[in-house]
């Protein structure tokens, strides 16, 4: 058998891809036996098949092509002239190439679309853990606000609308043992862009504001319930609308809502 011209006709090429009849698979098995340059060869093929599979990008598939061609016409010349050829042999290389350009294309395809699916499947999965985290973090709040309103001990100053805004209203819930005030602010308006709600202390004689924080995340917060520390002795409580940044005393031009803690 001349071998050269055997390995140069793209038969091999075939036998790897699996696109040979059981009789010509057979064939080949027993020359994979006798001869050693043949096995090397298919082992060779498959090594490369293996690695492109893998690697190979859509813009990659012309260049295999004419790396395959031009590997084709290396053995071509390597024959002698004088040696004669089946008009099969003629053909088959290239049937090799086009066989194996498409498996490659198509298993790039599937690597391709099976790592999308994975990456959507994940993300998916991501975006669903945050909204279950959010949704976990919403109940506890809930449940934290319900609590808080229900708690005998909270003392609760509702606070009226004031003449800037005499269809606001707002609540103060107050938790005097651990400082801490919650403010539900449901019934003010939306705050027109750069000014923000501030929350301010009141002692009555002298009328003494002390601020207690801002509602700067008003618009976020869908319940407008806010915890703001307040370790004051309030006699009252005032609502204003500042500057974002809030202010060092009270606007009472703009002055929403005010309540007295009752006696």
């Amino acid at each position: 058998m001349n071998t050269e011209e055997y390995i140069a006709s793209g038969i091999l090429e075939l036998y790897v891809y699996g696109a040979l009849t059981d009789a010509e698979n057979r064939e080949i098995t027993r020359n994979l036996k006798q001869y050693p340059e043949i096995r090397t060869e298919v082992e060779e093929i498959e090594k490369v098949l293996i690695d492109l599979s893998g690697t190979m990008a859509p813009e990659d598939l012309e260049h295999l092509l004419q790396a395959i061609k031009t590997k084709l016409a290396r053995r071509s010349a390597a024959i002698p002239v004088h040696a004669k050829r089946s008009p099969w042999l003629a053909y088959t290389g290239w049937a090799a190439s086009v066989v194996l350009l498409i498996g490659l294309f198509l298993l790039f395809n599937q690597n391709s679309d099976l790592k999308n699916t994975l990456n959507d499947t994940k993300n998916k999965n991501i975006q669903l853990e945050i909204e279950i985290a959010d949704t976990r973090n919403e109940v506890e709040r809930t449940k934290t606000l319900l609590d808080v309103m229900r708690d005998p001990h909270m003392l609760k100053i509702p606070l009226e609308g004031q003449q800037a805004a005499p269809e606001a209203y707002a609540a103060i819930y107050w938790d005097k043992e651990n400082h801490v005030a919650y403010v539900d602010a449901k019934g003010l308006p939306e705050p027109p862009e750069g000014m923000v709600y501030q929350i301010w202390s009141l002692k009555m004689d002298p009328l003494t504001p002390t601020s207690i924080g801002l509602l700067d995340k008003f618009a976020s917060d869908d319940n407008k319930m806010f915890e703001l520390r307040n370790a004051n002795a309030s006699e009252g409580f005032g609502i204003t609308l500042e500057p974002e940044g809030g202010s060092k005393t009270p606007t009472m031009e703009r002055l929403y809502t005010l309540g007295v803690v009752s006696s």
